[in-house]
């Protein structure tokens, strides 16, 4: 299946985990792929390795999403080396698990300069140098359907990406694109597992309707559908894709 054929996507934070198997459904599907990552260039190129040793095409550009003029040279690169844009996906994001009560300032910070900013730096660029007819899928989670505590201050801002997402699907909606979020659930990707004992991914994969966790092709598959023209009618919608669990 080739829904993608002729396409162009940019997928931030995409040299790993959830991001990198999209890049890698998308490539199947038809798309060239600039692979963004801030620091893990190994990881990156990895990933570009592979979906051009199977016949697909892609780059990667260091841009670190929390600096807007990383973002404004990731766009401009992108549209030097391929001539356009037609996809964003933003899925760079950061997570850390703390009560509200013990949260710095710092931490603060870093979590709304990649989680916040960084959508907001990258969907400004896109306001006027993704192609006409194209689409964006923004990152949020499905923990923001639930009151998980130590969550706190990673739920705010993925419901500002939330938030984002259905006003700017108005605001760009007359450039014929369309713009949704995503919501996953518990994934298995080394940035989720690590540090989790056996008991605590067991209970989490209780909570779905299919007893496991998700995989990360569980959610490509729909990003990659999202971006696709097929979708072109959804726009503004946040998908739950987390098996049932909320």
């Amino acid at each position: 299946m080739n829904s993608l054929n002729g396409k162009v996507v940019l997928i931030t934070g995409s040299s790993r985990g959830i991001g990198a198997e999209v890049a890698k459904v998308v490539a199947q599907s038809g798309a060239k792929v600039i692979i963004n990552y801030a620091g893990g260039k190994d990881a990156a190129e990895k990933v570009v390795s592979e979906i051009n040793s199977n016949g697909g095409e892609s780059i990667a550009i260091q841009a670190n999403v929390s600096i807007s003029s990383d973002v404004t040279r990731l766009f401009d690169q992108s549209i030097a080396h391929f001539g356009k844009i037609d996809v964003l996906i933003n899925n760079a994001g950061i997570m850390f698990n703390k009560l509200i009560k013990d949260t710095q300032d710092d931490d603060i910070d870093r979590i709304l300069d990649v989680n916040v900013k960084g959508v907001l730096y990258a969907l400004r660029e896109a306001a006027t140098k993704l192609a006409d007819n194209g689409s964006i899928i923004n990152f949020s989670t499905s923990v923001n359907r639930l009151m998980l505590p130590t969550y706190g201050p990673y739920v705010a801002t993925k419901a500002a990406v939330e938030q984002l997402t259905r006003v700017f699907a108005k605001e760009i909606g007359s450039r014929g694109i369309n713009v949704n979020s995503v919501s996953p659930g518990p994934t298995n990707t080394e940035l989720f597992m690590t540090g989790k004992p056996d008991q605590v991914v067991a209970h989490l994969a209780s909570l779905s309707a299919f007893n496991r966790i998700g995989e990360p092709e569980d959610i490509a598959r729909v990003v990659a559908f999202l971006a696709s023209d097929d979708a072109k009618w959804i726009s503004a919608q946040n998908i739950g894709i987390n098996g049932g669990m909320a």
